[in-house]
């Protein structure tokens, strides 16, 4: 039987010179990741190889050969979104269109030590595990977009001593995939606990982790963005400065503050440090899954994060994705702005908790805790001077060993009664 001619013929061959372990190698690799033959797993390579990095002009390191995900399904859908169930990465390689997305707003899985209820990786094999993700970042935003990633500090494994995997994550980023790195913010939940307990209450070696690194990322330093959509209120100071003037010079450290300074632009710049307390106790999104004997997710960040990326950003249109959704906080702060979004998520239980961030039924006490979820702060978070509270030396002596001997329980007081 004459086989039938093929639509696109392959009538070029390439002559590769390899050593019998370099053949050996490629053909096990292309073997392990289900390819028929080696042909098959070049041609599969020259694909992705059009992800370049347009600053330095070189090929971005592809760490992890390409692979076929399966899609994720529509779970439900709003008038600006939709909420997907199923691996993100089906999402970033398979579902969306190369360079169609405006913004990557999330908060992966955090490299901790405890395993969480939501499945979170340890910090030791977190950069294996986030290469995938990293190839569909570079795969489907736009050359004008970016990507948002709060990611939270790990603690090593019985040591007051820090992880690096967050900061490795970062170098990964923009050493193997030629992401530049715009800003760094920090997000102060002024309402966290004194953990961990072990070293900060127990032992009292260290203070207590109330901060989350945000990595500003994008393709080319040149993201679009504009900070005067995201402007914080004039302090009392400043607005005494702008009716009563000021005296324009150069100041000891060589800052030139000029005549400028003084135009009313109304507001501030803010500061890369956002102080936002994670405190929704009484949410209508915790309430409907109390109502419904739903789980609610542990490790949700306030609405304000995305919204304020979002803001500072996208313009309203635009996509936005969170390939690791949770409980749909950012696809809430994007249908608020009206930007259209995307938030994929592999669990399905926290789904169902999700889509009440989308519904209007009316839920016991509803309007007042949606009121106060999405009010404004009156009163700014106090910031303390250091060593604000005074303590001599004598009466809180160093631990000569760094605490490295658990102190002993104090013994209970003792009740004395009276003759």
């Amino acid at each position: 039987m004459v086989r039938p001619k093929a639509a696109i013929a392959r009538s070029k061959i390439v002559n590769v010179r390899l050593t019998e372990d370099e053949h050996s190698e490629i053909l096990a690799t292309a073997t392990a990741l289900g390819f028929e033959t080696v042909s098959e797993y070049i041609r599969d390579l020259h694909e992705k190889a059009e992800i370049i990095a347009p600053t330095i002009g070189v090929p971005v390191t592809q760490s992890i050969p390409a692979k076929k995900y399966s899609a994720p399904k529509q779970y439900s859908e709003t008038s600006y979104g939709q909420i997907l169930h199923g691996d993100s990465l089906g999402l970033l390689h398979t579902t969306l269109k190369p360079k169609s997305v405006d913004l990557i707003m999330t908060s992966p899985p955090f490299g901790l030590v405890r395993k969480k209820s939501y499945g979170n990786k340890d910090a030791d094999e977190y950069l294996d595990w986030f290469r995938p993700f990293a190839d569909g970042f570079r795969r489907v935003l736009k050359d004008s977009g970016s990507v948002v990633i709060d990611i939270g500090g790990s603690w090593n494994a019985g040591m007051p001593t820090r992880s690096l995997y967050h900061f490795e994550l970062l170098i990964m980023l923009c050493q193997e995939y030629g992401f530049h790195l715009c800003e760094e913010h920090f997000w102060w939940n002024p309402a966290k606990l004194p953990t961990p307990a072990e070293w900060v209450n127990v032992r009292r070696v260290r203070v207590k982790d109330a901060v989350n690194c945000i990595w500003w990322l994008s393709t080319t330093p040149w993201p679009k963005a504009n900070n005067k959509r995201v402007l914080a209120p004039y302090s009392d100071s400043m607005k005494h400065l702008l009716v009563n003037g000021y005296k324009a010079k150069l100041r000891p450290s060589g800052h030139d503050i000029s005549t400028k300074f003084q135009t009313n632009n109304g507001g501030s710049v803010p500061p890369n440090l956002i102080a936002l307390a994670n405190t929704e106790s009484n949410s209508h999104y915790q309430e409907y899954c109390r109502k419904h004997e739903l789980p609610v997710h542990p490790a949700r960040f306030p609405v304000g994060i995305p919204g304020y990326f979002t803001k500072f950003l996208t313009d309203r249109g635009d996509l936005v994705v969170d390939p690791f959704a949770g409980s749909c906080v950012t696809g809430e702060a994007c249908e608020v702005l009206q930007r259209r979004w995307i938030c994929c998520e592999l669990d399905e239980q926290f789904l169902k908790g999700a889509q009440s961030r989308f519904l209007r039924e009316k839920v016991e006490s509803m309007p007042q805790n949606r009121a106060q979820q999405t009010a404004i702060r009156k009163k700014p978070y106090e910031l303390f001077a250091p060593c604000a509270v005074s303590v001599t030396d004598e009466e809180s002596p160093l631990f000569m060993d760094g605490g490295r001997s658990r102190p002993k329980a104090a013994s209970p007081a003792k009740t004395v009664k009276a003759s």
